[in-house]
């Protein structure tokens, strides 16, 4: 498998999550599935179904964490010399020039992405538009509602 980009604090957040699910969600799962069984027949028993079924969520999650984490490549941004570039975990202030609009983005893998929190994807078209560039550059970047003309306010490594 090919190794997945992510920022120090978005494996800080898996493994937070990874922790959460080994040692809480699990136990409280196999206690559930054991008050079920004392309910008597398995085959009529919603409880035991719902729990089994809860069970088979979180060991999925599970193996799925295990395997993102396996193949991350972790990247410390504050420990790379970017030299004022836009480059994979910095954050990045952009001002719109048809509206005139100031947004500020983080870029981070793919798992870690939330457009809410303004952290968008190494693979987003803004973030691959703005990759390479520094600040004062003028990007055009192609999104889904047209192209987009940006003014790099900002480059930052926190």
């Amino acid at each position: 498998m090919n190794q997945i980009p992510m920022t120090l604090r978005g494996a800080e957040k898996l493994r937070e999550e990874l922790d959460y699910l080994k040692s809480v969600r699990r136990p409280e799962i196999i206690t559930a599935i054991a008050d079920a069984r004392e309910h008597g027949d398995l085959k009529e028993n919603a409880e035991y179904h719902a729990a089994r079924e809860q069970q088979g969520f979180c060991e999925g999650r599970i193996q799925e964490i295990e395997a993102k984490l396996s193949n991350a490549q972790v990247i410390d941004v504050t420990k790379l010399a970017a030299n004022g570039r836009v480059i994979f975990g910095s954050t990045v202030s952009v001002q719109n020039l048809d509206t005139e609009e100031e947004q500020t983005y983080r870029i981070v893998g793919d798992d870690e992405a939330d457009f809410k929190q303004n952290l968008i994807s190494i693979n987003s078209p803004i973030a691959r538009g703005l990759v390479g560039k520094s600040e004062g550059d003028i990007v055009v970047i192609r999104t889904p509602g047209g192209e987009v003309e940006f003014e790099i306010l900002k480059v930052e490594y926190i």
